[in-house]
């Protein structure tokens, strides 16, 4: 067990990257494109809801990327994940219907999953449809972190191309 303090400001990342011990955490973190530099900061989740599953997400990515951009850029390290999305707009009427609210309960979990084991500081939360939306706000609830959301914004009438 290491005897290093966690930073003050790096509360969840500091024991996960900076004891020596912890070299195959940071060798895997080289991996996806940590810089040395990148130790020192604090890592931000940020939780896309990006998907083809409906058109209230098809365009999460491009903000996720601008999300990290702007983590990187206020000098922290972001790191980008993935939650699943439902459209309850497309499965009316099915059976598919029974999965529309326990979604919510999925997407929270997985947020709090990714964020809990990667030791990450903080997070922000993309989400555009009645289902990623409450899921994110549950996780940053349940998360007790500095986070922020982020509306993905009203969806394009019409065809998508």
């Amino acid at each position: 067990m290491s005897k290093t303090r966690p930073s003050l400001h790096r509360l969840q990342s500091s024991p996960l990257v900076d004891p020596v011990e912890r070299a195959p955490s940071r060798a895997m973190l080289y991996a996806v494109g940590f810089k040395e530099e990148d130790f020192k900061k604090n890592q931000i989740g940020i939780a896309s809801t990006w998907s083809m599953v409906t058109p209230c997400n098809m365009h999460i990515d491009e903000l996720a990327r601008e999300s990290a951009s702007g983590v990187d850029g206020a000098g922290g390290k972001a790191v980008i994940f993935n939650t699943i999305t439902i459209s309850d707009g497309i499965s009316m009427g099915t059976e598919g219907m029974k999965y529309s609210l326990v979604s919510r309960e999925v997407i929270a979990d997985s947020i709090e999953t990714v964020m809990g084991c990667e030791c990450l500081d903080g997070l922000v939360a993309i989400g555009g449809c009645d289902k990623n939306m409450p899921g994110c706000m549950i996780a940053m609830a349940r998360l007790n972190r500095p986070a922020v959301f982020v509306y993905g914004g009203t969806i394009f009438t019409g065809l998508f191309e």
